[in-house]
């Protein structure tokens, strides 16, 4: 039977689909609200960029101001060394800018003596060899023309030196190097107005400093700052006393020996001698001794090696004798220590801070020193570089006993010697 259209079989319809849902809503916070940007977040983004901002304007300012700094530092340590004869003077009834006055002006004398007399001696030797310098060409020939048989003349190599080509240049390069050795003079002069200018204003205005230092601490702060002041103060005074007492000292001892082998320039190269060999640090002697021993040896090279040993017999001397004895109590720290002390100064801020390194530490030391608690040291063999002896007994003795007890016994450990059988 064919199928009507009422039971014909119905294709089913395809289910509906789904309906699209809707964005899920934001998280709720505890108290069912939408959760935001913390309040601080914003604050604390400005503040950081501000700290960043503030950090590099602070290292650009200090590198540009670094120069300045150095030179505070110097003219203050040189108004510490300066303050004991200020103060001397000023306790005596002068008022305390003329007494400074007095000190820097005592001061710029010694150096322009020093330095215009050490100029006389270098233009004099300079003008010497200037006019001893066709001598010299000519013992030099001589002896090219008798060693490799040549026929050199002076003529010729002064021609071919003035034509040259390498001479030539070397004015050019010198004559562009005017202005960068013009630029150098001139800001070597300004630093030294500024290190002048600077030192006489901490020095004449010494007890106005500390006290608008100390207005700003309590009263235990106050205490601390003015031991470390006085320490300072007396560390670096009694250095630079010290140093020129052992430079007169120095430069006298060297003054009679260049006189006695007649050496131009005697007491200039005297002073020379006892200026750098103690204000610069522990190679200062040797340096200060070459100049005098370059002299000596155009007049005999045989004064050189008399120059060479009496500098090394002296530098023995003091390092040993007199330096002990005149620093003993102004800068009494190891040499170890004023070797290492130098070497790091010179690091950090080069040759000023190779000069101001020894009172530094010693000031460092003498401050630290009173928060050290000490004991008194045993009496040790070992404490003076001895060997520890321990006397006889205790262990030792025991097994000296042991040994002993062991010769005397038999082959079976008998405390009597076992006879025949």
């Amino acid at each position: 039977m064919a199928p009507t259209d009422e039971t014909a079989q119905v294709p089913p319809h395809p289910a509906p689909a789904d309906p699209p849902r809707p964005p899920a809503p934001p998280p709720e916070g505890a108290a069912g609200r939408p959760a935001r940007m913390p309040r601080w977040l914003p604050r604390a983004m400005v503040l950081a960029l501000a700290l960043i901002a503030a950090f590099q304007l602070g290292s650009w300012a200090f590198h540009q101001l670094t120069g300045l700094l150095i030179n505070i530092l110097i003219a203050f340590f040189l108004a510490l060394a300066i303050e004991p004869a200020v103060s001397w003077m000023a306790h005596h009834g002068l008022r305390r800018g003329l007494a400074t006055f007095l000190v820097f002006l005592g001061l710029m004398l010694l150096t322009a003596g020093f330095v215009v007399l050490l100029g006389s001696m270098l233009a004099g030797q300079i003008i010497k060899i200037i006019e001893g310098f066709p001598e010299y060409l000519d013992s030099l020939i001589q002896w090219v023309n008798t060693t490799f048989h040549t026929e050199l003349r002076r003529v010729d190599v002064q021609n071919n030196l003035v034509h040259s080509d390498w001479l030539r240049k070397y004015v050019q390069n010198s004559a562009t190097g005017v202005l960068d050795v013009s630029a150098q003079v001139l800001g070597g002069l300004f630093r030294l107005l500024t290190i002048t200018l600077f030192s006489f204003y901490f020095a004449a205005d010494g007890p106005r400093l500390r006290r608008g230092l100390c207005s700003v601490m309590p009263p235990a702060r106050q205490a601390e700052v003015l031991r470390a002041w006085e320490i300072a103060v007396d560390k670096t005074g009694g250095y630079l006393y010290s140093r020129g007492l052992m430079a007169l000292i120095s430069g006298v001892a060297h003054y009679v020996l260049l006189q006695a082998l007649e050496i131009p320039y005697a007491p200039v190269l005297a002073v020379w001698v006892g200026l750098v060999s103690q204000f610069i640090p522990t190679i200062g002697t040797y340096l200060a001794g070459a100049l005098p021993m370059l002299i000596a040896f155009t007049v005999n090279p045989w004064y050189a090696l008399w120059v060479l040993g009496f500098v090394v017999v002296y530098q023995q001397f003091e390092n040993y004798m007199l330096q002990p004895k005149l620093t003993a109590r102004s800068v009494d720290i190891h040499p170890a220590v004023a070797f290492g002390s130098v070497i790091a100064g010179t690091a950090l801020l080069g040759a000023v801070g190779a000069l101001i390194a020894i009172p530094a530490i010693a000031t460092l030391q003498a401050f630290l020193g009173a928060y050290v608690k000490r004991y008194d040291v045993t009496d040790d063999p070992r404490v003076h570089g001895h060997r520890n002896r321990r006397p006889p007994g205790g262990l030792s003795r025991g097994l000296r006993r042991i040994r002993a007890a062991r010769r005397t016994a038999g082959p079976r450990g008998d405390s009597e010697p076992r006879g025949d059988a």
